[in-house]
């Protein structure tokens, strides 16, 4: 059996890893994601996460199989709006964005800049594509569109029914990103 990648910061000084196969391996275009990804490459030294397209590519976990390693207390939140129900998880020591994660998910939506160069999971899908710009043409390399919105929710309720229906919060995580 391969080890799990240990994922890290650009930095090194924040280290995780995974267990097991991601929920899913997802770019997302939603709104919130494309004005995140613009505000936090604003941050000294930060890279972007917005690819070619603008979407944000994540690669999703359960959360009990994520176990943060190192570093966390270089772990700040971002929140877009205080009002946020969903909260960025940045490392201060780099500005790399390390997750993203809902109010009462079960799940993390890591970042997939955190991944080793060639041991990231290949993109599954791609989900609110409905919020992109006008003009802008996904490729049809992978399913992009409303039906695989399903797939995508099929997916995360699947992972929650594994879990027990538990939904941790992440709880060592304090202090705030201001971009």
């Amino acid at each position: 059996m391969t080890p799990p990648p240990q994922l890290r910061c650009a930095c090194g000084q924040v280290r995780l890893e995974v267990e097991g196969k991601p929920i899913v391996s997802s770019e997302c275009y939603c709104n919130s994601c494309r004005a995140a990804g613009q505000r936090l490459a604003t941050l000294p030294s930060a890279r972007s996460v917005l690819g070619a397209h603008g979407g944000t590519h994540f690669v999703l976990y359960r959360k009990d199989r994520v176990r943060f390693l190192e570093g966390t207390g270089l772990l700040k939140e971002f929140r877009l709006t205080p009002e946020s129900t969903t909260r960025r998880i940045v490392a201060t020591c780099c500005n790399t964005p390390v997750c993203l994660e809902f109010k009462g998910g079960h799940w993390l939506s890591l970042y997939a800049g955190l991944w080793p160069e060639g041991t990231l999971p290949p993109l599954d899908l791609r989900t609110m594509t409905s919020d992109l710009p006008a003009g802008v043409v996904l490729p049809p390399d992978v399913p992009s569109g409303k039906w695989n919105q399903a797939a995508f929710f099929a997916r995360l309720l699947g992972a929650w029914i594994l879990m027990g229906f538990r939904a941790p919060r992440l709880t060592f995580i304090h202090g705030e990103v201001h971009a």
